[in-house]
């Protein structure tokens, strides 16, 4: 079974980034095989790991729900979506990516979560760890599509309603009684240190941040060049601060285990 991680905050605070950076540590330390899950609508995660994605689950399902398919003699509907969504999966050495995507359909958010939790849930027993990048906002929590997780990473950027999203996540995953092993807040983007407004909202909803992660120039021109975060050298900073945090999160798994 993997250990399940899986990013969540409000549109623009750094997940995917955060998500690249985790994945980047996990494979570095050969803990290998690696899943990761782009379960954003507006799927990026791909491109900031290096790889190339051709289909998605939502394009898929697209085909399946307009009957734009022949299915092949003998097989029914359920075996041949399952043969065509490993034709999804993006393989490469340690690491595979599987991209949600959207459709077209008036179905094109709800049913592709149902699915992709579904598969990525029967796709994890074969893997070591699975980094999840959820989509903007807290819909894939309402949907059940991020649960049983091991580390759920509340990422926000360096604002007052970034931190006000964090609270709000905080309080759905208590409410739907979603199984999180553990809450991890992350503030990211930082400049230098934190705004006094900021720490003063975070004391307000008794939030403790398990890392700041700091604005990163180098990071930035990565992205901007469209080149794999995971190749970011060790000095950089937001590398360091992510690799510190991952050191905590596997810290605490070792001292919680029976």
């Amino acid at each position: 079974m993997a250990f399940n991680i899986a990013v969540a905050g409000k549109g623009g605070c750094g997940k995917t980034s955060l998500a690249s950076l985790i994945i980047r540590y996990v494979k570095n330390n050969g803990m290998v095989p690696i899943l990761a899950v782009d379960a954003d609508a507006n799927a990026n995660l791909g491109e900031s790991l290096g790889l190339s994605v051709t289909h998605t689950v939502g394009e898929l399902l697209d085909e399946f729900q307009g009957e734009k398919l022949n299915i092949p003699p003998g097989m029914t509907k359920e075996a041949y979506l399952d043969f065509k969504l490993n034709t999804v999966l993006v393989e490469s050495p340690g690491l595979d990516l599987l991209t949600m995507g959207r459709g077209e359909g008036p179905e094109c958010y709800c049913y592709p979560n149902l699915i992709i939790r579904k598969f990525a849930d029967e796709l994890s027993d074969n893997y070591a760890y699975t980094v999840m990048d959820n989509e903007a906002g807290m819909e894939h929590l309402s949907r059940r599509t991020t649960q049983n997780v091991d580390a759920l990473l509340l990422v926000s950027n360096h604002s007052v309603k970034g931190v006000r999203t964090i609270a709000r996540i905080q309080e759905l995953v208590t409410s739907l009684k979603l199984v999180v092993r553990m809450e991890l807040p992350v503030i990211s983007m930082v400049p230098g240190k934190l705004d006094p407004l900021v720490s003063k909202e975070l004391d307000r909803l008794e939030i403790e941040p398990a890392a700041i992660i700091p604005e990163d120039e180098e990071l930035y021109q990565y992205d901007l060049e469209l080149k794999s975060l995971l190749e970011l050298p060790d000095t950089s900073k937001a590398v360091r601060a992510v690799d510190d945090l991952m050191g905590k999160v596997l810290e605490k798994v070792k001292t919680s285990s029976p």
